[in-house]
């Protein structure tokens, strides 16, 4: 899995270890800003909610967002 940041460059491995574990909870809280959070980690929030295919089972916005993120190359099909 490959992670972007909204620049389109790829997150190194040390990056990737720097941010913190995602569970659903977590990944829902930095994307609705309840979790503070970097842009990095909002990102992989995204990529992880696809991912897992939560996105899609969440209310419409999380599924039509993070197929907007795939189309513009923010995050990984």
């Amino acid at each position: 899995m490959l992670l972007y940041n909204t620049f389109n460059n790829i997150l190194t491995m040390k990056e990737i270890k720097e941010i913190k574990e995602i569970n659903n909870y977590r990944a829902v809280g930095l994307i609705e800003g309840f979790e503070s959070g970097t842009e990095k980690e909002i990102i992989k929030a995204w990529q992880y909610l696809h991912d897992t295919k939560t996105a899609y089972k969440l209310q419409g916005w999380y599924g039509r967002t993070a197929k907007h993120l795939i189309e513009i190359g923010t995050i990984k099909d």
